[in-house]
């Protein structure tokens, strides 16, 4: 095997995002090399795969990176995407005027809880900003959807999520940019937050049915006639681990990218890498894969500019 030899670096005034990256490949290690091969991955996941997964966390959506989520779906990068609960809250509640605030981590929590603040990491948000607000516009918005079907029919997540999607003007929602390209979202763990409290109360004032299988039936046909799976997994949780559950279902992802702080040691899904995948056959033994270890709100502005425009 040729190797190559490490070479160093030097910045230069007005350099682009393409210097910044090809700056990242000749630096080469520890995580540098990582992220250029993010970029190859999911450059090939764009070009290749017919089932293109964006499985995230929600609190990523509590920041600025809400806008480049919906950005990615609406270019096409991604046409399946896997979340939590949370995304859901912070997608609405910011679609309809809450404010999310500028904040640090070192604060006197006490203090901001008798201001009626709620605290993710340094991201501050009034709670009349949050479940109250999330309630009062999943009830109006429910009145309408629930006329689309008859009442006795029964939703799907997924298929009330495109609905409500398409009742968003913000440009930056996650579900408007879903909505308006098809890309179905599906949240396994969808009574986690306040949108699935609200589902509770609505459904029990005014008769609105859910049906918790119907979005696995239609994993189930998307996977099982998939031709090739390649997917970006941001953080952990239930969110990772239902992209890789459903991707055994099509033999295993052809290419993989993750994005984490944890570590595999102590034995969890959100800190597991890919190889541990291919014992479950959730990624392919020939596949393409690589961890990228570092905060999302750092890489995927570098990732995935890199994959739309590079």
């Amino acid at each position: 095997m040729e190797l190559e030899p490490v070479n160093d670096v030097t910045l230069n005034p007005g350099m682009r995002i393409e210097d910044l990256v090809e700056l990242y490949k000749r630096i080469h290690g520890f995580m540098a090399q990582h992220l250029v091969e993010a970029i190859e991955l999911l450059k090939l996941i764009r070009r290749e795969c017919d089932v293109r997964i964006l499985a995230f966390t929600a609190n990523i959506v509590a920041t600025g990176i809400r806008g480049l989520i919906a950005q990615a779906i609406k270019e096409g990068l991604f046409n399946v995407v896997v979340t939590t609960c949370g995304t859901l809250d912070h997608d609405i509640a910011r679609s309809f005027g809450a404010k999310y605030l500028k904040g640090r981590f070192d604060v006197d929590d006490v203090e901001l809880a008798n201001r009626g603040i709620h605290r993710l990491g340094n991201i501050f948000i009034p709670i009349s900003d949050y479940g109250p607000l999330i309630e009062k516009v999943l009830y109006r918005i429910l009145d309408d959807v629930v006329k689309v079907k008859r009442r006795d029919d029964a939703w799907g997540i997924r298929e009330l999520l495109h609905e409500i999607g398409k009742r968003i003007s913000d440009g930056n929602s996650i579900l408007r940019a879903c909505s308006d390209r098809n890309v179905p979202v599906y949240v396994p763990g969808f009574v986690d937050g306040a949108f699935g409290t609200t589902l509770l109360t609505y459904s029990k004032l005014r008769g609105l049915k859910i049906d918790a299988l119907k979005d696995q039936e239609e994993l189930a046909n998307i996977f099982f006639h998939a031709k090739k799976v390649g997917g970006l997994l941001i953080g952990g949780g239930i969110s990772k681990h239902h992209a890789l559950w459903w991707s055994q279902f099509a033999g295993g992802m052809e290419y993989s990218v993750y994005v984490t702080t944890a570590v595999e040691w102590d034995g969890s899904l959100s800190g597991a890498r890919p190889r541990e995948a291919i014992t479950w056959g959730k990624i392919k033994q020939c596949a393409r894969h690589v961890v990228v270890y570092g905060d999302a709100t750092l890489l995927l502005p570098i990732m995935l500019y890199g994959a739309l425009y590079m």
